[in-house]
């Protein structure tokens, strides 16, 4: 049996959405490993000058527990 345990991550890009995902999952992946899955949760842009500058998200990441790190 599978053990998945979740974590809620903010991330930001300057460029797109796609590419905040893809940072959150890039910092995540440097200290947590068996990723499995991302669910953004909020999605949200902030305006400078009557342009988007940053956008961001709030996401769910999940990923499994190995069974040597249930012990």
């Amino acid at each position: 049996m599978s053990i998945v345990k979740v974590i809620e991550v903010i991330s930001s890009s300057e460029k797109s959405i796609e590419d905040a995902i893809n940072n959150a999952v890039s910092e995540v992946s440097k200290t947590i490993h068996n990723i499995d899955s991302v669910y953004v949760k909020d999605i949200k842009a902030h305006v400078k000058d009557g342009k988007v500058s940053t956008y961001g998200i709030i996401c769910k990441v999940s990923f499994r527990i190995d069974e040597n790190d249930r012990k």
